[in-house]
This record gives structure tokens, C-alpha cells and sequence, in this order.
């Protein structure tokens, strides 16, 4: 070829440049997660919160080393810097607005009546679950767990549970046995 490598590349090569872009590449899991009653995403046991609007349906999360993408139809419906925190919450207080709700049968007033039907001690439980957290909404998941025993275990031995749990200040709910049961915790 005629001339130099310089001249051969201000020829060719300069004309078909662009602009590198102007973020890193960062390798990006995906995975499909479905948006819980407490309006978060679960990801390697960390929360993450989403618009309400979207309570049960399902996203696709795009997470990096630093960020977890939340993409509803190929469209950002949130964007939080990743936590390696298990079982906390990152929420944006725009997702949790009370005038915007989607769900409002499910309230914490609903929780707390539904468990005081079972007995006193059961509502003064759920009671606790709701107030522990700094929003209500995050108590929902633990709350509907331990009311869920009841159909399990039978009400008589959730209450008798609830009444061994108040005074020993249990303010978690973990999926486990009850006493006297033969079923063991996975």
C-alpha cells in the first residue's frame, strides 16, 4: 500500500471511529423477580422497592456490582445501589406514597384485625411486626406468615405460640415449628 501507517490510518480507520461511551462496561446478571404485597423485590435476600402500581406483577431485574435495575416491559421502573444487607429494605419513599396505593385492602389496620380474630396475643404479635419497621408495608410479608400458621398449625396453637413469644420480646417472624410439632424448619 501506498504511504505510511499514520496516512493509511487517517485514511481508513479515523473516518469509522466513535466516541467511546460514557460509562464502563459492567457485566449485568438478569433475573425475573416478581413484586410481593410489600412492594419490593427480593434479590440474594436484600428488598428493593418498586412503584406500588406494580404489586404482583413481574419484573426483569438487571443487577451489576454496583446497581439493581428494575425493568417492567423493557422500561427502568427503579434503580437502587446494591446491598449486600440480608433482610433489609432499600426503598425510594415515592414508591411507598399513600395516596398512590394500589392495594388498599391490605392495610396494617386489616393485619392487626385479622390476627386479633385469632386471639389477643396473635394481634398484639402482628402488632409488633408492623411497628418494628420503619415503614408498615414491610411488616406485610412477615405478618402474612405467621397468620398463615393458623391454617398450618390450627388457631388455638398459633395463640397459645403468640402468648410464649409476647413477653419474650419476639418481634421476627421466621418460618419454622411450632411447639410440639413434628414438621422441622428447611
Amino acid at each position: 500500500m501506498p504511504g505510511s501507517r499514520a496516512s493509511a490510518f487517517a485514511e481508513l480507520d479515523a473516518p469509522a471511529l466513535k466516541p467511546l461511551p460514557a460509562q464502563s462496561w459492567e457485566l449485568a446478571v438478569y433475573k425475573t423477580v416478581r413484586v410481593r404485597i410489600d412492594q419490593h423485590i427480593e434479590f440474594e435476600g436484600h428488598r428493593y422497592g418498586v412503584p406500588q402500581a406494580l404489586v404482583g406483577q413481574t419484573l426483569e431485574a438487571r443487577v451489576t456490582a454496583r446497581t439493581v435495575e428494575l425493568l417492567h416491559r423493557g422500561q427502568r421502573v427503579a434503580c437502587h445501589p446494591r446491598c449486600a444487607h440480608k433482610g433489609d429494605f432499600t426503598t425510594v419513599a415515592e414508591h411507598l406514597s399513600a395516596a398512590h396505593r394500589a392495594h388498599l385492602e391490605w392495610t396494617p389496620e386489616r393485619l392487626i384485625h385479622w390476627g386479633s380474630s385469632i386471639g389477643v396475643a396473635t394481634g398484639a404479635l402482628v402488632t409488633r411486626l408492623l411497628e418494628t419497621r420503619k415503614h408498615p408495608e414491610h411488616g406485610y410479608r412477615a405478618c402474612l406468615g405467621l397468620l398463615a400458621l393458623a391454617k398450618r398449625f390450627g388457631k388455638p396453637r398459633l395463640e397459645a405460640a403468640c402468648v410464649v413469644a409476647l413477653p419474650d420480646g419476639t418481634g421476627t417472624y421466621r418460618p419454622c415449628a411450632l411447639p410440639g410439632s413434628s414438621v422441622r424448619p428447611s
